[in-house]
Formats: structure tokens, sequence, C-alpha cells
């Protein structure tokens, strides 16, 4: 009986300790406020998105360097750029919480960009497919208009920064869903499914939410992120640029 019990109470301090050490977890605030991260996530946040700059820049190259004509190089440099600038943005926005965050004028800034960087990443991301692959009528206007929705988030983010929370995260999950619908008129489907990152974003969205409840709760989200941008250079790599059948594009 003794036994039990003593297993019983390493059991519960050790879920306590994990879980709700302040090392690994603040309290959650409510969401007209900020949640704080620990050291500990700090030190995440910023790694989970700092390590994966060089490679994307490396990415990119290889796009670029692997280009049949102007298309595929302007492709390419919108990719490269969008998926750098995400990363990089990112861990300089998480760097600036960390280590200025008693600057709050600065790391309101970089929040900003970051915010920004978002959606243009969204952009860019779609831009290959648009750009490289014939999908109808739809794409000669998605083409820009995906952009355009870009810079409108930006200046929503200008101008209402942290006001309507969950108004700006639909936003996101509307723009990266709003543009697939041009995949409804593409003349061959080979490569976009493979590329389907959003159902890998979308189950981290879960985890974007959950600060305070769930430790290195953006930390995990930001995993979420990286992973699904892999994926998808992986189908942009392997279905536009591996030297294959030439397809006819949306030009």
């Amino acid at each position: 009986m003794l036994g039990r019990q003593t297993a019983s109470g390493l059991y519960k301090l050790q879920t306590s300790f994990c879980f709700h050490s302040p090392r690994f977890m603040n309290r959650r605030v409510p969401s007209s406020k900020r949640y704080q991260p620990t050291e500990y996530e700090h030190a995440a946040n910023c790694a989970t998105h700092g390590l994966w700059i060089l490679p994307s820049l490396v990415g990119g190259s290889v796009l670029y360097f692997l280009s049949a004509d102007q298309w595929h190089r302007v492709a390419a440099w919108l990719y490269g750029g969008g998926l750098t600038g995400l990363f990089v943005t990112s861990t300089l926005f998480h760097t600036a919480a960390w280590k200025i965050g008693h600057l709050r004028r600065v790391e309101q800034r970089f929040h900003m960009c970051d915010r920004m960087a978002i959606y243009f990443f969204i952009a860019a991301t779609y831009s290959p497919w648009l750009m490289l692959r014939e999908l109808g009528p739809w794409a000669c206007h998605m083409r820009w208009l995906i952009w355009v929705m870009a810079c409108v988030g930006s200046m929503y983010v200008f101008f209402f920064h942290e006001r309507f929370k969950l108004l700006e995260l639909l936003g996101y999950v509307s723009m990266g869903t709003a543009p697939a619908l041009v995949i409804l008129s593409m003349v061959t489907c080979g490569g976009v499914r493979a590329g389907g990152r959003r159902g890998l974003v979308r189950g981290g969205v879960v985890f974007f939410k959950s600060d305070g409840l769930v430790p290195f709760a953006h930390a995990i989200w930001h995993l979420f992120v990286a992973a699904g941008a892999g994926v998808h250079y992986y189908a942009i790599w392997k279905y536009l640029y591996v030297p294959g059948p030439m397809l006819q594009t949306s030009r």
C-alpha cells in the first residue's frame, strides 16, 4: 500500500513539474493580452525557425539554378524569398521578444513584420503553381490577386495589429485556402496533393492558440509550419523543377 502511494505521489510530482513548472510554461492570459513565454520557450521559439534560415536559402538557390526559363527563375526567386523571409522575420521577432522585450515599441515593430511576412509567404508558396502550371481562366487573375491579398493583409496588420486576433487568424486561413480554388481548373493535378501542406499547418493551428495550456505550444506550431514548408518545397522541386516532360503553363 505504501509503495503504491509513493509511486502515485512521484507520478503527480513529475506531472506537476513537467507541465506546470514556471521554467516550461507560464499561466494562460486573457485573449486581450499577449502570452509571455518562459526563458525556455523563448529559446525554443527562436531555434525552431532560426535553424531553417540557411536551408531555405539553399533550397531557393537550388530551384533558381534548376530553372529552365525566366518564369521558373522568377517563381524560384519569389518562393525562395518568401520562405526565407518568413523564417528570418520570425526569428528576429522572437529574439527581440526574448532579449529586448522591455523595448515595447521595438518589439511591436518586429511583431508586425512577422505577421506581415506570413501573408507574403502564403502568396509566395502559391506563385510557382500559378506561374508554371496550366490552371485555366482562374489562374491569370489569381496570379496577381494573391499578392493583392497579401498587401491587404499587411495593411490590416499595420492599422489593426493585435486588436482582433481571431479575425487575423481567420484571414491567414482564408488566404491559404481561397487560392486553392484555381485547382478546380487545373489540367493536371500531379504534385498538388503532394504539396498540400495546408493539412499540416491547419493541424498546428491548435497549438498556435494553446499558449499557457501546452508547454512550448508556439514552438510546436513552428515545427508544423516548418514541416509543411518542407513538404511543399519537395513537391515544387519534384513536379515543377526536376527535368521531365514539359508542361504547358498558364502564361
